[in-house]
């Protein structure tokens, strides 16, 4: 979950630019803009294509386009020309890390102070932006768009397992995230109720976020007299070239910019530093004596931040976006996470017991869980996991080359094959059966104070 950091140096530069008297993804006027560039004012000369049809649209490149490729990234032919670095992304990269460093170099004290504001005012960004969005012409016929059901999709099963896949990747349930944090708190915690509420607070607000997306998407789709599905595909295009083409249309484009990009800025730097926080607990959890002395945690995450920054200004690089797109797609897939699912519900249900971790949960909050829970961790969620998925190694209209396919399966192994070898590894180096030793481990899991038991 690193390469979040990636995508808020990505927001830092335009949140930069925002400042500008004149948005410079808004005309193509600049150095860097080609023949085919269609701006959005009536000094360029290719203005008048922005009311064409799409047949029309797609010979030119938008000026959001040309400044998000060619200003932004730098783009190469592909990754096999990587290039040079990208020093103004360097820079947003090195303020990234920095701010990082500083809000998790005391442990969890300190960034929990630091989330207090990174969590709670991207609501006040999304609120501006919602209401916005409300007001701008054309945002309605965004919004019936979204909120109309195409039912032909819904049957499909590949829907569905999209659905889930995202389900895993929003909570972070198979990235060991909530695990790590999960151990911070004491034995007597309602973990029950946090469930609860941490699923309602997060469909809640991407559900509200997809009014934000849409009646933009709408207002964008009236002014090129094309269609919704049509505006603007899926992934960074969505935050980078849909959404400042669109608030350069708008009256005070630099302000909604600003709010924009300082909100998406907020929302990565919550998910990325806890992502750090969590390694680095880990890390400390298996050599206290090593890291817990005064000064050696501040020396930690020193080390491990200015590593990192080292690894990622290779995603800063002129190829970087292709490093970019094939971590993401392989070292996130959808293989990790339902095979990590199938692992943990395997331990959990079958290994640990079903009903030894309802016990303790009751134990934990007073409340027993309902037996559907049961159900999902022994049939329903491994059942799921098993289906398979059907990779694509194309990405924005770029094939890689066969061993970066190879490169991205290795990723993705390597995250799914430590979990079998771990499990060899224990049976072969510890003393007794496995049933001997869940009845010695008993009594130990029910005075851990989290959840921790669980992969003990």
């Amino acid at each position: 979950m690193y390469f979040f950091i990636i995508i808020e140096a990505w927001a830092l530069f335009y949140l930069v630019f925002s400042f500008s008297a004149q948005a410079p993804w808004a005309t193509c006027e600049n150095s860097w803009n080609t023949a085919n560039c269609m701006g959005l004012h009536g000094n360029d000369s290719s203005s008048s294509n922005w009311t064409a049809n799409l047949t029309m649209l797609k010979k030119h490149t938008s000026a959001a386009t040309e400044f998000w490729e060619r200003r932004v990234l730098g783009m190469s032919a592909g990754i096999e020309d990587l290039g040079s670095v990208r020093w103004e992304l360097a820079l947003c990269l090195l303020a990234c890390w920095v701010f990082c460093y500083f809000s998790i170099w005391k442990g969890v004290k300190s960034s929990g102070k630091v989330v207090y504001f990174t969590a709670t005012f991207p609501y006040v960004m999304l609120l501006i932006l919602l209401i916005r969005g409300f007001t701008l012409p054309g945002a309605w016929e965004g919004i019936y768009y979204y909120l109309y059901p195409d039912l032909n999709r819904l049957a499909n099963l590949e829907v569905w397992i999209e659905a889930g896949s995202q389900i895993f990747f929003s909570y972070s349930l198979t990235a060991g995230t909530l695990i790590v944090l999960g151990s911070y708190n004491e034995y007597s915690n309602n973990c029950y109720k946090d469930c609860f509420w941490l699923s309602l607070l997060n469909s809640g607000t991407s559900f509200v976020a997809g009014f934000v997306v849409f009646s933009v998407l709408g207002f964008m789709a009236q002014k090129q007299g094309v269609t919704v599905d049509t505006v603007v595909e899926s992934g960074p295009g969505l935050a980078f070239i849909a959404y400042p083409q669109a608030t350069a249309m708008m009256p005070l484009p630099q302000f909604w910019t600003f709010c924009f990009f300082l909100m998406l800025i907020l929302l990565t730097v919550d998910s990325h530093f806890v992502a750090v926080e969590c390694f680095i607990t880990s890390i400390g959890d298996l050599f206290p004596k090593l890291f817990r002395k005064a000064g050696r945690h501040e020396m930690l995450v020193l080390f491990i931040c200015c590593s990192f920054y080292l690894l990622h200004l290779l995603m800063v690089t002129e190829g970087g976006v292709y490093v970019f797109h094939l971590i993401d797609y392989y070292g996130m897939t959808r293989a990790c996470h339902y095979f990590m699912a199938l692992s943990e519900c395997l331990a959990l249900a079958w290994t640990f017991g079903a009903d030894r971790l309802m016990d303790v949960i009751e134990d934990m909050t007073g409340q027993r869980p309902s037996g559907f829970f049961k159900l999902c961790w022994k049939y329903i969620i491994p059942l799921l996991s098993l289906v398979s998925q059907k990779g694509s190694g194309r990405r924005f209209g770029y094939v890689y080359p066969d061993w970066a396919y190879a490169l991205g399966w290795t990723m993705t192994l390597s995250s799914v094959v430590m979990v079998p070898l771990w499990a060899a590894g224990q049976m072969c180096f510890t003393a007794g059966t496995i049933r001997q030793v869940r009845v010695q481990r008993r009594p130990f899991c029910l005075n851990k104070k989290s959840l921790m038991f669980i992969y003990v």
